[in-house]
Formats: C-alpha cells, structure tokens, sequence
C-alpha cells in the first residue's frame, strides 16, 4: 500500500482524492492511536479541530469530527484558524491531538488533513505509519454516553490573540503596516493582533469566499501586497499564506524580504537579546549562500536540515534551538510554537523595526543574496546522485573553483524523477555556468 502521509499531513484535490470517506477514516485511525493514552486511563480523548476558510473544510471538516466523535473523541470545534493557532490550542488545552484541515498555499480546490500530537507537534513518521495501519482496521464503536461530543471552541481565537501579544517583546506604536492575509485563515486574527500591538494597519486580501484562497494575494502573489506598500507609505507590509504558517515581507522601497532575510534579522535580535539557544539557526540546504555569510560574521553557527519544515523543527527540538525556518517564510520560534507561526513572525519582525528604529531595508541589508541557479535534470536515474564518483568529483571541482563565495547542491527530488542542480556564487554567470555544465554531466552520467 502507498505511503498516505506526504510532507505536511494528507492532501489531495478535494471531493475526488481527499474524500469524505478518506477523511472519516482518517480521523477514526488517528483515534486509535493518539486517543489510547486517555483511554488507557479511563479518561474520554479530547481533540483540537480547525480549517482555513476554502468551501471544502466545512464537509471535511464535518466528516473528521463525525469520524472522531463516533471513536469516542471529544471534538473542540476552532472554526477558521491559523495552522500554529491549531497547534497552540492543542498543547494549552492539553488536547490529546489536534487536526487542521488545509492545504497551505495552493488554491481552493485541493485541500489537505494535518495531524498534531499531543503539545501540538507533528507527527513522527512512525506515528503516521501506525495511524495509516489502523485505516485498515475494525474501527472504535462507543455507544451511548460513551462517544464522543462536539463542541464550538468559542474563545479559540481570542486564546491565540492573547498568547501572540504575550510573545511580542515590545508593542509597535508608530508603525504603519500592510497585511496581505491571502484570503486565508489569518483574515481576522492578524489585523487584530498587529490593531491591539499598537501599530496602524491597512488590511488586503482578507474577503475570504471559499474560493479566493491565495488567488492574486499572499506570500506566493507579492505584486498586491508592494503596491499596497507604495500607495499607503506603508513601514513594511507582511504576507502570509492560505493557513498563515509562512511570512514573507516587503519593506518601505518596496523590496522583497524572503525567510532567509528575516532569519537572518531574527537571529541577530535574539542573539542580542540573549534568546538565541546554543548561538544557533537552523536553516534547510535550500537557504541562500548570503544567509550562512551573514550569521559567520554575525558570530552565529548554522546548522542545515533537509529541504522540508519538519526536518528544522526535529533539528531544533533534538538540539534544544530556538530559531530556525525556510527560505519560504516558514519561521519556527520555538519558545512560543511547535510549527512556523506567519502571524507571530510579522509581528516579531515589525518589532525589532521599532525596538531598533531600523528600517526594514536597513536590517534587511546584514544580508546580502548570492546569485542562486537552479535546474531540474528529469528522465535521470536520481538513485545514483550520490554513488556516481564521476559526478561527485565533478562537483568538488565546481566547489573548488566557486570557493568560499560559492556552493553547489546537488539532490535527488523527494517527490519527482529528477535531480535538481543549484549552483550559487558571487556572479550571476559563474553559477549559470556551473549549472549548465552540471546538469549536462548528471544528464550523462544517471541516465537510464
């Protein structure tokens, strides 16, 4: 049987992959294994369910608390949430497991079931495993008094609110920001917050109608969000996504600030903040070449993960770190979330404009972006990226030449037949040079 469980939960174009079905199923598997603590102690499961706002998480929605409840789970309803609100609601009620049901930045017809252990973590593959077995068995059948209830969590985003006011160091009077909430599940509580942090806020892309989800807006459309910037003067604007779990930010001139570049504005604050675990980030290989030059000379280490925020957040919870993310704008604070937090990041990043009275551009300037080439090599044999001597001797001497102003990655993809090539360095044509000739010797060397 294939693996159900993708990188982030299960996602599927809803009504034809991700089904009713599939969900109910879903939902009275994750019963089974993430409610047997409670039961073992006599106690009835509770779980945290939430969704963005596309039309398919009402019947999917729907379907996984049908699917709970009948397994004797008792279901705190969030209605339209953020994905880390989800994730903070399950650890502060204790909840035995959380669900949120979206699918992040794509548009509305796709849509996706994410699971959360208790605390709010995500799930070990080993769990998902458990829980993927458990679909193909008999299923809990309580009876009576015995099954499960279903609740609205009434006070649910107001929980949220007050718990990312208390992880802002410093309130943000004086500040004129623009937010670009995709039409997503950040729509309400973002102008919100950022309203009763002390900043003046002008509001776009937050009309959600179930089908405008991350059309035109959001960290994946920036032109709205820099125009916004320009017409209203704005300080900075904040873009997040349809879940709101990334940030991206445009700064006053109207320029892209990417997750490397507010990693690096981060790090250094929490460095001088003395909130900076072990003086470590912890960045995927994907980051660009500036941010690992930025922290050197910011005096900060940097530890690289796989491409995927999970793999920065099993890095930061093995190592005890506070701080990691994505060039995408997944930024992970490990003393307030278990997973990237958009909403928390724009706030901590219009802060340190304020504590510092920097603006945006100014910060954004500790770091200075390589010119990064990538190309993807399909029709190869990825299996042997690694084991092709010829091709590994090749890129060590690509390496040698780029030299301390210069990286080259080269990896198999997770998800398609191909290899990718990146190639970065000082110059524009060194790294598209570099990459040419790679892609050709990987194109020779791993062909089928």
């Amino acid at each position: 049987m294939a693996r159900l469980f993708g990188t982030d939960g299960v996602r599927g174009l809803a009504n034809r992959t991700l089904t009713v079905e599939l969900a109910v199923s879903l939902a009275q598997a994750a019963a089974i294994v993430l409610g047997e603590e409670s039961r073992k102690t006599g106690l009835r499961p509770k779980a945290v369910l939430a969704r963005d706002p596309r039309v398919s998480g009402e019947f999917l929605s729907a379907a996984v608390a049908a699917g709970l409840a009948s397994s004797g789970v008792d279901v705190f309803d969030a209605g339209v949430l953020p994905t880390p609100g989800a994730a903070f609601l399950t650890a502060d009620i204790n909840a035995d497991f959380g669900v949120m049901i979206s699918a992040s930045h794509n548009e509305a017809p796709d849509n996706g079931i994410k699971i959360f252990a208790r605390g709010g973590h995500k799930l070990e593959d080993s769990v998902e495993d458990k829980i993927q077995t458990a679909m193909m068995e008999p299923k809990l059948a309580p009876i009576g008094g015995a099954v499960g209830r279903i609740t609205t969590f009434a006070d649910a985003e107001d929980r949220y609110l007050v718990h990312l006011l208390r992880a802002l160091p410093n309130r943000l009077e004086g500040l004129k920001v623009v937010l670009d909430c995709a039409h997503g599940a950040a729509s309400a509580v973002s102008p919100d917050v950022f309203r009763d942090a002390g900043a003046e806020v002008i509001v776009i892309g937050a009309d959600p109608d179930g089908m405008n989800i991350n059309q035109g807006h959001g960290s994946t459309h920036l032109s709205a969000l820099q125009a916004a910037v320009h017409e209203h003067r704005a300080d900075l604007g904040i873009a997040h996504d349809g879940d709101a779990d990334r940030c991206l930010a445009v700064d006053g001139n109207g320029a892209i600030v990417d997750g490397d570049h507010i990693m690096a504005i981060l790090a250094i604050a929490a460095k001088e903040r003395g909130e900076l675990a072990r003086n470590t980030l912890v960045a995927t290989v994907m980051s660009n070449l500036g941010l690992r030059i930025a922290m050197k000379e910011a005096g900060i280490e940097m530890l690289e993960t796989a491409v995927g925020d999970r793999y920065v957040l099993e890095k930061i919870r093995e190592g005890g770190y506070t701080l990691g993310g994505e060039q995408s704008g997944h930024i992970i604070f490990s003393r307030w979330a278990t997973t990237g937090d958009g909403v928390l990041t724009g706030l901590r990043l219009a802060a340190e404009i304020v504590r510092t009275g920097k603006t945006l551009a100014e910060l954004a300037s500790v770091m200075k972006v390589y010119p990064q080439v990538l190309i993807n090599v399909a029709g190869v044999d990825k299996t042997r990226v690694d084991s092709d001597e010829e091709l590994q001797a090749f890129v060590r001497e690509a390496e040698a030449e780029l030299g301390a102003k210069g990286r080259v990655l080269l990896r198999a993809s997770g998800t398609e037949n191909l290899v990718r090539v990146m190639v970065e360095a000082s110059e524009e044509g060194a790294a598209q040079s570099w990459a040419d000739r790679i892609a050709r010797v990987v194109e020779k060397r791993l062909a089928f």
